[in-house]
Order: structure tokens, then sequence, then C-alpha cells
């Protein structure tokens, strides 16, 4: 990466057939997590053989879950498990009543009903559990509580109905993937980057509120920003700059945001404008880097209709809740240094720690093209299947499924 040499931020290099098990299925185990309150982790994943959310395969594996989830509503469904906190040491009918509910989905295998500790909540019982919560994106606690008891109860009709639904999104958000991939699932609010059919590294993202949701999109990535300037929309001027800055005279200087008289033009005293009285779209509002600015220290770019990205943020304590539906349709993602050093090192030159804290320090701004960068997805599933069995349902936040929807931008939701 040549532009990066001349500044003297160069990294210093280092030397550094898949088969559906739906058919024939075998119980679920809940893969490693760490400690804490998040449901969902941002990690490098590499070399543990993780498959991603979209594959080549996955309409096959998700076609299999459907299968399955016909013949468990044809054999009568699921029956509800009563309100009561249970955990590992808990005896009794209701833990043979979590059972029975577990083996319905597969998480437990049928003759451990027969056993004789059928009744009791055990070691196998708490990493069935743990997987259950893992594919449903609640914590991984082994504990049934008020999150865990609901998804419980979600009645197999509405399961089947969540795959059925996701079937064509599956489909036409792997058309033309290829396995150098970044994929973004909304109702997740969790981002991957894949290579060679395998997760490199996972990681918690923020995405649209309710009433400005993000959009669903396929593209690759073509260049990356550092230190970025904020180009902020008219929409946002109007939703949100303006009203603070009325509230607050300051808020434009203490937040580094310049007004000019167009894109290319002169830049203006705010003071000297009626707001009340003018169209957001007649000026032009810009945010200079810096540790202020709200796209961060860099933003991921990629063709495409909507005026998205992917980027950095300076609230990154965001990312420490498990609903993270809070930005005005972009992507925030968290540890985003990771995601920009592996496109870096798979199409331009390595870069590496020191050298990019070195460059993200500072306020100049720069910019990398990325020629062959990785495949975009920004996809919409409530529901996927992976050829290792798994099968993970999410909330349907924007209420889009009966719709139809698979690409675009969803209407705003107001309740």
């Amino acid at each position: 990466m040549t532009s990066l040499v001349a500044m003297g931020l160069a990294a210093r290099a280092e030397e550094p057939v898949i088969t559906s098990s739906l058919t024939t299925p075998t119980p679920l185990k809940a893969a490693p997590t760490k400690d804490g309150k998040l449901a969902t982790q941002t990690e490098i994943v590499a070399g543990q053989d993780q498959i991603p959310m979209l594959t080549a395969s996955s309409a096959d594996a998700l076609q299999g879950a459907i299968s399955m989830y016909e013949e468990i509503v044809a054999g009568g469904g699921w029956e509800q498990i009563g309100s009561r906190t249970l955990k590992k040491g808990a005896k009794g009918d209701a833990v043979i009543a979590l059972r029975q509910r577990l083996i319905r989905e597969n998480y437990l295998p049928f003759d451990s009903l027969s056993s004789g500790s059928a009744g009791l909540y055990d070691e196998t019982m708490e990493d069935a559990v743990r997987a259950f919560q893992l594919n449903h994106g609640i914590l991984p606690s082994g504990i049934v509580a008020e999150k865990t008891l609901a998804q419980l109860n979600v009645p197999a009709e509405t399961r089947l109905g969540m795959l059925r639904e996701n079937l064509p999104r599956v489909e036409a958000y792997a058309q033309d993937l290829s396995e150098f991939a970044i994929l973004v699932n909304l109702p997740a609010a969790q981002l991957e980057t894949v290579e060679n059919g395998r997760v490199y590294s996972r990681h918690n993202i923020i995405v649209g509120k309710l009433e400005r949701p993000s959009p669903t999109l396929a593209s690759k990535v073509s260049d990356i920003n550092f230190n970025p300037y904020w180009k902020i929309p008219a929409s946002i001027v109007a939703r949100d700059i303006v009203p603070k800055y009325l509230g607050d005279p300051g808020y434009l200087q203490d937040n580094h945001i310049r007004v000019f008289d167009g894109v290319d033009g002169p830049e203006i005293d705010p003071t000297f404008i009626d707001w009340t009285a003018t169209d957001p779209e007649r000026y032009f509002f810009r945010q200079e880097p810096g540790p202020h600015n709200s796209l961060g220290t860099v933003k991921i770019n990629f063709p495409n209709q909507f005026m998205v990205y992917m980027h950095d943020t300076p609230h990154r304590e965001l990312f420490g809740r498990n609903v993270r539906f809070e930005s005005s349709g972009c992507v925030r993602i968290d540890q985003v240094s990771t995601v920009v050093k592996w496109i870096l090192d798979r199409t331009a030159a390595p870069l590496d720690e020191v050298s990019y804290q070195n460059l993200t320090t500072t306020t100049e701004q720069f910019d990398q093209k990325i020629e062959n960068g990785p495949d975009v997805r920004w996809m919409y599933l409530t529901a996927w299947a992976t050829e290792d069995g798994r099968v993970n349902f999410r909330p349907d936040v924007y209420s889009l499924d009966g719709t139809g929807f698979i690409f675009g931008q969803p209407q705003p939701r107001t309740y």
C-alpha cells in the first residue's frame, strides 16, 4: 500500500465437503462464550471453524430447517412452559417439561427423557439451554428466566412461518456472494467478516432506529476514509442539528460543525440565518475530523443508493447494550480497527496496530482505495440456519415479516 508507505505509516508486516445435519440432527451444544452481560460478543474467531450467517449453502440448510419444523408442527408442536425460573440443580415436573420442550427442537436427545435424571436440571440441560439462548440472541447464562421463557413459548407454527419468510431473503442475499465478505444482519445487530466460508471475526454493531431503519443492500467495499469529515445529510440537519442549535447557540461550535453556502461554497456564520424559516437543504453542514466526530476515526465505503456506510463512533458505550438500534441508518462497528486491518491485509498492505494508531490519532484525512474489496451484504434475517444444524431466530424489529421484503429501505416505525 504505497500511499501509506509514503506517509511513513506503513505496516510492519508479520508472517502470520459441508453437509447439512438438519435431516439427521444431532443435539446442539453451546459454543464457548465470554463472561459478561452481553448476549453477543465482539471477537476474532479465526481458526474456530465457525460457519457464517450466510453461505452458498444457506438456502439448503434453511430448507432442511423448514422440513424439520414442518414435522414438529405436524406432530402437534410443543407445550407451553410455565413462568418459573429454572437453573442447574432444579428438580421436578417443571424440569421434565423443559426437557421435553428442548427435545422437540433437538437441543437434547430423546432418550434423555427416559434416563434416571430426567427430572434434574443437570449440566447437559444447562448446555442445551445455553445453545438455545445463543440461537435466539439471548445472554447464554444457562438459566431459564423471562426472556428465555418468552422464546421457548413462541409457537412452532410461528417459527415455521419465520423460516419460510426468510428463505427468499437468504436466496437473494447469497446470489453472487464471494468467500470474501462482510455480512451485516440488522435484526441481530451483528456483523461477520468472512473468508473461505468461515467467520474471521464477529462484531456487535449499532444499526438504524425503528423510526430511521437501516436499508438492506448488496455491494462491495470501495474505499476507506481515515479521520473522515462528516458531511451531514439534510435530513439529519433538519431533525437533529438545527433543533439542537436553536436550543443551544454554542452547539455547532462545541461539536466542530461548520456551515457552508453549498458543498463547494464559502463558509457562513450560522448566527446570520433565520433557521426557523430556512430549508435545511439550502446550506451544507460538515463536521471536522477529530475525537468529537460522529464517524469516529474511520469510515468504510461501498457504492449504494441509500448513502449509507459503516464507521467507528465516539460513543462506544452503546456497544455495551444488548439492544442496539440507535443510528440514523448507517452501521457503527465495535472494534472497527479489526475490520479495517482485515480488509487491508487482504487487498493492499498490512497495517499493524502501531501504524493504525499513528494514523487514527491525527486529524489529517487520508483515503485508501480498495481494489477487489470484500462483498458487502446488509441483510434482514429474522431466521436463518447453518450447515452445522443451528437454527437461529431474531425479533422482527422493523415489522417486515409477512411483507415480502428483501432489498430496499424499510418504512419507519413510529410506535
